[in-house]
């Protein structure tokens, strides 16, 4: 079922809310969708930013917490213009820009949760429990893809200076943004060269199941592109609900290496200590930036 206003084209984005402190974020209030409901996007341009070159593009999830910690729900924030900004002006990182995509609260787990998983979940009480608890509707993630692939891209690419082929468009998230990128990688890798998973939500709910990262695990030796046609990051922590990942992301990584899938292109990392929560991701976000973003040789 189509939601959003389909038939309205994005206005030209403008100043954001939300403040940075290094760059510059332009703002699409309500960008419309046929596939989605609308939602605010923003576009963070790095103090280097030039219109006169192309540059690199990461789709980012959970747009509203990635720039202003005083503009979040829990005051933490990613931070991404201050780690990322440094780090290009020392040559670490290419050019790029950041697209920030907010969720909808009340759609967060029904547009990032992947509808194969879903499809594929047998039906018991943990995968009952699941649908009506954290999905609550029809699963929205093959349509939340198509609004960034079909609208969302084409309008950046319109506005912005990039590079529009796949070795210079990606995708990161944390937690449920973990698992919608690293579909999104799978569904679309024409589109998308590369994505960072931190804290990948592999368990879908708060505890240990084995139903959730079956289904993910079974897609994935399905889907996930041949060795060499993919770069992947993921990573997890060790305490809060990353302590309860430590089995399924095992899996996923014997899956890598029975795939042919190696470093560097495809990475795993544990962060002793680190809980599930934006100032964990921040502080570890320059890894994934580098991974992602290296310039190239």
């Amino acid at each position: 079922m189509a939601l959003g206003a389909a038939s309205v084209a994005p206005t030209a984005p403008g100043a954001s809310e939300q403040q940075v402190q290094s760059g510059r974020l332009e703002r699409w209030s309500a960008f419309p969708s046929q596939f989605v409901p609308a939602r605010p996007v923003e576009v963070w341009l790095p103090p280097s930013y030039d219109g006169r070159r192309p540059h690199a593009v990461l789709y980012m999830h959970d747009g509203q917490m990635l720039f202003d910690p005083r503009s979040t729900w829990n005051g933490q924030a990613w931070c991404v213009d201050q780690i990322a900004a440094p780090m290009i002006a020392a040559g670490q990182l290419r050019d790029f820009i950041v697209v920030g995509i907010w969720n909808r609260p009340e759609h967060r787990h029904a547009e990032f949760f992947p509808k194969a998983y879903a499809d594929a979940l047998p039906d018991s009480p943990v995968t009952q429990h699941y649908r009506a608890e954290r999905l609550k509707s029809e699963v929205l993630s093959d349509a939340y893809l198509r609004f960034i692939v079909e609208e969302l891209k084409p309008a950046v690419d319109a506005r912005c200076a990039t590079e529009r082929g796949r070795d210079a468009t990606f995708l990161m998230g944390s937690s449920m943004g973990g698992m919608i990128s690293i579909y999104g990688l799978c569904e679309y890798p024409q589109v998308f060269g590369a994505a960072a998973a931190l804290s990948t939500h592999w368990i879908g709910g708060h505890e240990r199941n084995a139903e959730i990262p079956a289904a993910a695990l079974a897609y994935l030796r399905r889907k996930l592109p041949p060795p060499g046609q993919c770069r992947l990051y993921m990573d997890r922590g060790t305490v809060e609900l990353d302590a309860l990942y430590d089995q399924a992301q095992a899996q996923v990584d014997a899956l890598m290496v029975e795939l042919g899938h190696k470093p560097p292109r495809v990475l795993s990392r544990v962060f002793e200590g680190q809980g599930h929560n934006e100032r964990a991701w921040s502080s570890r976000l320059a890894q994934p930036l580098r991974f992602l973003l290296e310039p190239r040789a």
